[in-house]
């Protein structure tokens, strides 16, 4: 095979893995009877048959790509699909990107916790919330503490009254076997208040000054 051939197929073939990772349908895979038809420049060129549609996108150096297959029929367009899955993943990292991810940070107590170190897994519990995670704070009974289980109550309720408006109940304290546990996630922070609009000072009439 010569070189350029090879290459002409090994473009293929990529192509085709692309297409498949994709799952969308483009040329050939097209099977509706009939399709509706939408130009490189966003035309409408009516409902054809996939096979007439094809023959006008290579004539045209270009590609058959299904965009919307549960419209009835389904909608094709006529494009350079290399160039629509480059703007697709560019789209798509973008979206990324804006997707603020939550993560769930834990705070363990003890029922035998002091006031020093309460102090310091609460002011954690709040820089938790104030950089916008979730914070599940638990407390493990251990063998006889089982029937205080108050004392836990307490204190994962003085927790959530000391987070204050920093952040809310998600879920408030239960049992899961011998752990107490609460979720609290960040508050929405209020919106600034608007500036009032201040009217314009009228304009002062001049005093006639007397001759």
């Amino acid at each position: 095979m010569n070189p350029l051939r090879e290459r002409q197929w090994r473009s293929i073939i990529a192509f085709d893995k692309r297409a498949a990772k994709s799952f969308i349908r483009i040329n050939d895979r097209i099977r509706a009877r009939e399709i509706r038809v939408i130009d490189e420049n966003g035309e409408q060129m009516g409902i054809l048959a996939p096979f007439e549609a094809l023959k006008i996108a290579r004539e045209r150096g270009l590609d058959l790509v299904e965009v919307s297959p549960n419209a009835v029929p389904p909608v094709c367009r006529i494009q350079d699909y290399g160039r629509f899955l480059y703007e697709k993943d560019k789209s798509d990292r973008a979206a990324r990107k804006k997707q603020k991810v939550i993560i769930v940070k834990e705070v363990k107590f003890s029922v035998t916790v002091d006031e020093h170190d309460y102090q310091t897994k609460k002011n954690q519990a709040v820089k938790f919330l104030n950089g916008g995670d979730k914070v599940k704070a638990s407390l493990r009974f251990r063998g006889r503490q089982m029937a205080h289980r108050d004392l836990g109550y307490n204190i994962i309720n003085r927790l959530i009254q000391d987070i204050g408006e920093v952040g809310v109940v998600e879920f408030m304290p239960r049992m899961e076997g011998t752990i107490l546990h609460a979720i609290l996630a960040p508050s929405k922070k209020a919106e600034p208040p608007k500036p009032k609009l201040v009217a314009p000072a009228q304009p002062v009439a001049a005093t006639p000054v007397a001759q």
